[in-house]
């Protein structure tokens, strides 16, 4: 008897078949009838989502899109039981695994690791992914051919939005990690970021300074009066086009989406952050994404304690969209 199927689109539950490509925003919740009982796990999605073939579904667990009563499954082969809950969650990346290279390296040596981490990367797992993170992707690059296995040493105290590039930091010896967390928790780094903005500032240089929390109801941040935590960004502006300005960002502090809000708040999205309200396309041509680039980072090691800083290049998003708006107009360095 063939497993009950789930309608594609139904409410809360948003996928949809577009030229053989899904797109998605939301999560398939499934139980697992009787009759379905001690089928594997690939072959019950696919007969139990119709736009799933079977090695759809395998390609979905292996990236780790599906959650098994509760807990992330990566194994195709496992049987599903009667009364099984499964969550199948996609996001709209592509369904290739992001592997970091050496050429992504800006510096390492037996405690920290500097890298360059591209636009469109996930810096932690998601619902959605684990397998191709940045996360999971600098275990594969830590992970010594002579400890299969074992999983490396690696500190997290930073994190860049899954469209932002950039330089990140990280710990990956045990007598780094807590010392970089500390460096990073007493805002001993200078971060400078580039960002290309909508409109001209009144001030070529300048600040911002608010409380800033998450809003519930829409998951974005927001400037508040009281209940948020500080932030402060400062800004320089490199060079106009007029309708739109690329600026150079300090954040003493570091709070999710700074950069982002403090800009859109002022009326000055980003470029391509529609989300907090940045304009999808520019003079004719569409943005790539929000335009935001993590370019240098200074600090105190947390070992020699010597100073290092490191600077990465300009993306080549970045530079086609500067070489866009230098063709199709006036342009000022200031």
């Amino acid at each position: 008897m063939p497993c009950d199927t789930i309608p594609s689109c139904t409410k809360g539950t948003l996928i949809f078949l577009l030229k053989g490509i899904f797109v998605a925003g939301h999560v398939f919740r499934i139980s697992v009838e009787t009759h379905c009982s001690g089928m594997r796990l690939d072959q019950f999605l696919a007969q139990a989502i119709p736009e799933f073939s079977r090695t759809f579904a395998r390609k979905i667990i292996d990236l780790g899109g599906v959650h098994l009563d509760g807990r992330r499954m990566r194994r195709s082969s496992v049987s599903v039981a009667t009364g099984a809950s499964l969550e199948v969650y996609l996001d709209e990346q592509p369904l290739d695994v992001f592997t970091l290279t050496e050429e992504h390296v800006l510096f390492r040596d037996t405690y920290v690791l500097a890298i360059n981490k591209p636009a469109g990367i996930n810096s932690q797992p998601t619902p959605a992914r684990y397998k191709g993170t940045l996360y999971e992707a600098l275990l594969r690059l830590l992970e010594s051919p002579y400890a299969k296995g074992q999983k490396p040493s690696l500190g997290m105290v930073q994190r860049l939005d899954r469209d932002t590039s950039g330089v990140m930091v990280f710990s990956i010896h045990n007598r780094a990690h807590q010392p970089l967390t500390k460096i990073f928790a007493d805002r001993r780094v200078q971060k400078v970021y580039l960002a290309m903005i909508e409109g001209s500032m009144d001030k070529p240089q300048g600040e911002f300074r608010s409380l800033l929390a998450r809003q519930h109801r829409t998951n974005l941040m927001k400037s508040v009066e009281k209940g948020g935590k500080e932030a402060l960004t400062r800004y320089r502006v490199v060079e106009s086009f007029g309708d739109a300005e690329l600026v150079e960002v300090e954040i003493p502090t570091g709070r999710s989406h700074q950069i982002r809000v403090h800009f859109s708040e002022a009326g000055h999205p980003l470029l391509g952050d529609t989300r907090y309200g940045g304009r999808a396309s520019w003079r004719g041509v569409p943005v790539p994404r929000q335009m935001l680039h993590a370019w240098k980072l200074q600090m105190q090691h947390p070992v020699s304690r010597e100073s290092v800083a490191f600077e990465t290049p300009y993306p080549p998003d970045f530079l086609d969209m500067l070489s866009h708006g230098r063709a199709s107009g006036d342009s000022g360095g200031l």
